[in-house]
């Protein structure tokens, strides 16, 4: 699931940047280089300090390697991100569990508590106490889903291995969904570059979509 924060798209063209450069002067060797370790440590990043745009990272990541012609160069991507996210959320997580533990508490835990506003911390704990796992593996599919119902395991002492078990297919499925959306823009445009920003456009939209429907709702 993607988490913005103001300003936080100026990640995404760190990744994205091979696909505004020629093929002619930087070799398809050197982009996946480069590109695969960067993909690693943006997601790894965004999973423990959630203001980088990981889904628009993943899209912009998989329109590149659409337009390139080495073998397995989407199934990298996905190897790639759903193994970041993953051990993010377990880094997270494990970070979170330190600090309901300690008297004093965790700027981690704080954090995660920061991000997770009242009324989703509450709709997070009802719905793990009903569907259990299920709500877990959907989170990183909601946008803004991921950090309520982590906290909401958090508070409900889930052992290290059973968020694993639920979060191996959340990241699995958020890895594919992102990188589908990054298939799409590849197919649509010959340039890669404009597809980056077809899929770049798509996500954004994606993530603010809750944000925008509570203030229609508000307004109304």
């Amino acid at each position: 699931m993607i988490w913005t924060a103001p300003g936080a798209q100026a990640a995404v063209p760190l990744l994205a940047a091979s696909a505004v450069t020629p093929a002619s002067v930087v070799p398809e060797s050197t982009q996946q280089a480069i590109g695969y370790p960067s993909l690693f440590l943006l997601v790894l990043i965004g999973a423990l300090v959630p203001v980088i745009p990981t889904g628009a990272l993943v899209s912009s990541a998989a329109v590149v390697a659409f337009h390139q012609t080495a073998p397995f160069s989407l199934a990298m991507v996905f190897v790639t991100a759903s193994l970041a996210a993953f051990l993010g959320d377990a880094a997270l997580y494990w970070l979170g569990r330190r600090g309901m533990k300690s008297k004093n508490g965790s700027r981690w835990l704080e954090a995660i508590r920061a991000r997770a506003p009242e009324d989703r911390l509450t709709q997070a704990q009802e719905k793990l106490a009903a569907h259990g796992v299920a709500v877990l593996v959907l989170s990183r599919l909601v946008p803004a889903g991921r950090i309520p119902v982590m906290l909401a395991c958090l508070m409900a002492r889930w052992p290290m291995r059973r968020f694993w078990r639920g979060n191996l297919p959340a990241c699995l499925a958020w890895a594919v969904t992102y990188q589908l959306i990054g298939i799409l823009g590849g197919s649509l445009f010959d340039e890669p570059w404009e597809g980056v920003v077809a899929a770049i456009a798509l996500t954004l939209l994606i993530s603010a979509t809750p944000s925008l429907w509570k203030r229609v709702r508000s307004a109304r």
